[in-house]
């Protein structure tokens, strides 16, 4: 496909979907009456990394960055939900860590997706 948005090209967006469907498979694993509290909460900050990301792409590069800063503090939201899911027996501690490892990835390149954009 020739015609794509801007944002569609950037690896941290790219990264973003991964651990988007990486988060949504652990979800489908939550006791069922999870379904609107904590499995909501943790699908909403998931999804709201990648929303950031392409829709701050559509503004000026000032705005870009703050949106960049929006999709850092959901990956950080993110990891303190995955804690408390740790805690709660939802996901174990190998799933833990190989989400938290990939946030904290995806965390370091929408710092330096920022910088660079200053």
């Amino acid at each position: 496909m020739d015609n794509q948005f801007r944002f569609e090209n950037l690896q941290v967006y790219k990264e973003a979907l991964i651990i988007i469907d990486i988060v949504y498979l652990l979800i489908k694993k939550f006791p069922s009456d999870e379904n609107f509290g904590i499995s909501n909460q943790l699908r909403r900050a998931i999804v709201s990394i990648a929303l950031n990301i392409a829709e701050g792409s559509s503004r000026s590069q000032k705005d870009f960055q703050h949106f960049l800063s929006i999709s850092r503090g959901s990956c950080f939201e993110c990891i303190a939900i995955l804690t408390i899911c740790k805690n709660q027996k939802f996901i174990n501690e190998e799933e833990f860590k190989l989400v938290y490892s990939k946030l904290f990835s995806l965390s370091k390149m929408l710092s330096s997706l920022k910088s660079s954009l200053s």
